[in-house]
């Protein structure tokens, strides 16, 4: 399926998970130089409260569709999307485990940590703070949260309903990229 086609592509027999329209089966990874560069840029242009945005903007808008799919297919949804992303993800080792209560990520290698290094590149510290603020922006509307622990290319990101006994995400436990 090409880049123009109106849907979204996914394995012969696989319901469409991803909102990409794209024919490859892996993703680029020179893509992560990029989004580390654009973190740089905007939180030296914007500060730390307009990366934060960005990346919330960034879970609101251009993941609804995967919204849409959470809210219609609950955590079996996540638990397929997520499968679906990191399959495609160049050099990910992620364990997707879940039941009815939770989708577990155990991110065992960060594809995008490791190219990052890979490439000799300077992380941004609060790289991997925008899973969580991607990732939460992503599930509030499918009344969904998501907490993680861990950070700097090994994490552990737990996606559960969200109730009044979920506390908030503990930012201490997000490790700083180095």
């Amino acid at each position: 399926m090409s880049r123009s086609s109106s849907k979204p592509t996914h394995a012969k027999g696989e319901a469409a998970v991803l909102p990409y329209r794209d024919a490859k089966a892996v993703g680029a990874a020179d893509f992560y130089l990029a989004i580390n560069a654009t973190f740089r840029f905007m939180l030296r242009k914007l500060g730390m409260s307009g990366l934060k945005e960005y990346w919330t903007n960034l879970g609101t808008r251009y993941y609804a569709p995967v919204s849409d799919l959470w809210k219609k297919r609950g955590l079996e949804g996540v638990a397929a999307y997520w499968r679906s992303f990191f399959k495609a993800e160049p050099g990910a080792d992620v364990k997707v485990s879940g039941d009815n209560e939770r989708v577990v990520l155990n991110v065992k290698v960060c594809p995008a940590i490791r190219h990052l290094r890979k490439n000799k590149r300077k992380i941004v510290s609060c790289f991997c703070q925008h899973c969580y603020y991607v990732s939460e922006a992503m599930a509030a509307p499918a009344g969904l949260t998501v907490r993680i622990e861990g950070g700097n290319g090994r994490c552990r990101q737990v996606f559960q309903p969200l109730d009044n006994k979920t506390p908030p995400q503990d930012f201490a436990k997000i490790k700083e990229a180095a």
